[in-house]
């Protein structure tokens, strides 16, 4: 039978034995953990305390950090001293809805007069607009203040400038060339690029601004822990980078959430079914559970509900708005799973010649805007590939709104800027963005982001890509290692849950489960079995009986008892043949050579077109290059030309 597999590249990060022991013996961490801190360039023993107890990083005040901090808090306790009305211009993802119910509780807990407004993500599109600002200016407002949105807006502030409000812009989205004319700017983007700061969402600088200004009024007791809950919340959801100063704080306010005294979170939490006070909050419950609930609503409801959810302490109007979240978020997988149908349909039988463009643009004139970016996260899981997305404007042919996401080496914001004179508003980062254009520059528009592919992607780059930390054996796979890891939560962007391969295991079982989901059962040579599970990969069915698996490790809670299993991310064929001899073939400067690695020994050899091998040990700078072993000379391998030839071969044999 033939089976199909999962189309992917494999990155297999490269063994350090010496940084591993090292760290071992050092932290007490498990060899395969320490070789994951390595993987995150965590390679000294300050870097690894840091890591494993955050709090003992040495943090400089954010007032030395951000330049226009200190004027802000000015700015804010002016208002609220002389009760300037204050508007907080949000926006609809649950990034900007956290942020907004964060600062509306931190305001009025410090006697602002305070209200907020969000533009129609169906009408209006994302971020600050003019008909905000205008009335804004005829109510009478003293002051607007931009979260997770602003930055791009050079209009409408300009215009709110000019009618005279004052504009404090707080977000964390990519520079444009031209800041806009704001009285204060809050954006990490503008910080060293090796600040701890650096890494915040948007509701990360709204947490900073509230934080601040609560201790220049000298009134932050019982503020603290409702800030870091919702900061907890937004900037998960918001997939920022787990580094720096988030990791630190993202630690606290995990331990804070089973307890939450916010009224909206514990009924969140208990639609969503993480409600257990025993339990530690991870960041997969808030990133598969709490955090599409708030983002659903922002997508196809009224962002309202999640500010009003977030806003209250009374717990029957947090528990009725968290039901509507949980109503509004089965709409929107029902969408989701539609639109994606859909969209497979295209490409498949369009045509749409994705590989060749490096990029994939599909647009359809029906789809519901508010959830194609989810739906572009799953074709570019589906196809490794940078995937643009849109539908046409609510009764208006003429313009198309989409959505971006990318793989690692295409720049979704860098993508846009190239594209900037086609364009209408565009905005995002390196991994996803959101952009506007004329229905007649589609083609113009797919023609611009196959050129910029091509400068930045080779055909290689093409397939889901697979990153791999360390080789492992079932038997090293225990509820101990798995606490282990589980103690230096949290992971996320930035930085991935750790991920291990083991090779040429045997499939005992398999079946499908639920819609499409896939659990098997896996054996090595010397008899140890797991129990494993491939989200939505029923397409795959039935494996092949030997594979090489990458995974990570999951509990799994059955009848009282906690088991360790596995979830597939990665299989392909096994690369080992009896003799335990993994082999490869490579281009290297416009020459063929075929390279093998000899596990017993642990040698690997690089032969070219005329039969000339090298052979090196693992840890050796010298090696043999030559016809045969009898006549070879010793070589050093440090050399340029050979380190950059075993370079590409442990590339080749780790694809």
């Amino acid at each position: 039978m033939s089976h199909s597999l999962p189309d992917q590249r494999w990155f297999i990060a490269q063994a350090n034995l010496e940084g591993v022991e090292h760290l071992v013996q050092s932290t007490g961490l498990f060899p395969l953990v320490a070789q994951v801190l390595l993987n995150r360039e965590i390679r000294t023993l300050d870097l690894a305390h840091t890591y494993i107890n955050p709090e003992t990083q040495n943090l400089p005040s954010p007032l030395t950090e951000f330049r226009d901090l200190k004027l802000s808090v000015d700015l804010l306790a002016e208002a609220i001293a002389t009760q300037d009305k204050i508007i907080i211009c949000g926006d609809y993802d649950a990034d900007g809805m956290t942020s907004t119910a964060l600062l509306i509780r931190a305001f009025t807990h410090l006697g602002a007069d305070v209200d907020y407004a969000i533009p129609s993500r169906m009408k209006e599109g994302y971020g600050i607009n003019t008909r905000i600002v205008e009335e804004c200016a005829d109510a009478g407002v003293g002051m607007i203040l931009t979260v997770d949105n602003g930055i791009s807006a050079y209009e409408p502030i300009a215009r709110a400038i000019e009618l005279g409000l004052t504009v404090i812009v707080t977000d964390h989205h990519d520079l444009p060339e031209m800041l806009p004319p704001a009285d204060a700017i809050l954006n990490p983007k503008l910080l060293s690029p090796h600040s701890p700061y650096l890494g915040l969402a948007g509701v990360g600088v709204a947490y900073i601004l509230a934080v601040s200004t609560a201790q220049h009024l000298g009134k932050l007791q019982g503020l603290t822990d409702q800030l870091l809950e919702l900061y907890t919340l937004g900037t998960i959801a918001d997939l920022a980078p787990l580094i720096g100063v988030n990791r630190r704080w993202l630690k606290r306010g995990l331990k804070k959430l089973p307890q939450s005294k916010l009224a909206g979170v514990q009924a969140l939490m208990q639609m969503s079914g993480v409600s257990d006070e025993q339990k530690q909050v991870k960041p997969d419950d808030i990133g598969f559970r709490l955090g599409p609930r708030i983002n659903a609503v922002g997508r196809i409801g009224d962002p309202q509900i999640v500010i009003e959810l977030l806003t209250t302490d009374e717990a029957g109007i947090a528990l009725e708005r968290a039901m509507q979240c949980e109503q509004i978020n089965r709409q929107r997988q029902i969408l989701c799973e539609q639109i994606e149908l859909e969209a497979v349909q295209l490409v498949e039988e369009t045509p749409i010649p994705w590989k060749n463009d490096r990029v994939l643009v599909v647009v359809h004139p029906e789809w519901h805007h508010g959830v194609i970016g989810i739906v572009a996260s799953r074709l570019v899981e589906r196809y490794g590939v940078p995937v643009f997305i849109g539908t046409y404007e609510e009764g208006d042919a003429t313009k198309i709104r989409g959505s971006a996401r990318s793989i690692p080496e295409f720049h979704v914001f860098e993508a846009l800027e190239f594209c900037r004179d086609i364009l209408g508003k565009f905005g995002g980062h390196q991994a996803a963005g959101g952009f506007s254009l004329p229905s007649d520059n589609l083609n113009l528009f797919k023609q611009r982001l196959s050129q910029f592919a091509h400068q930045c992607l080779k055909s290689e780059h093409l397939k889901p890509l697979v990153k791999i930390d360390a080789q492992a054996n079932f038997n090293q796979l225990n509820t101990a290692l798995y606490q282990q890891i589980d103690s230096l939560q949290p992971w996320g962007i930035g930085n991935d849950f750790p991920v291990f391969w083991t090779e040429n295991v045997r499939v005992t079982e398999q079946r499908i489960v639920g819609k499409n989901h896939l659990k098997v059962t896996l054996a090595q040579e010397d008899g140890s079995q797991i129990k494993a599970i491939a989200w939505r990969w029923s397409q795959y069915f039935p494996l092949p009986s030997r594979l090489d698996v990458a995974y990570k490790l999951r509990e799994k809670y059955w009848n009282g008892n906690i088991d360790i299993e596995l979830e597939i991310v990665g299989i392909r064929l096994p690369q080992i043949n009896n003799n335990g001899i993994q082999k490869a073939s490579f281009q290297y400067k416009g020459r063929a050579y075929n390279c093998s690695l000899w596990q017993e020994i642990d040698e690997l050899r690089i032969r070219n077109e005329e039969g000339k091998v090298l052979s090196i040990r693992r840890g050796h700078r010298s090696g043999l290059l030559g016809m045969n072993r009898e006549t070879a000379e010793s070589v050093d391998v440090t050399q340029p030309h050979y380190y950059q030839l075993i370079k590409e071969a442990l590339a080749a044999l780790s694809v």
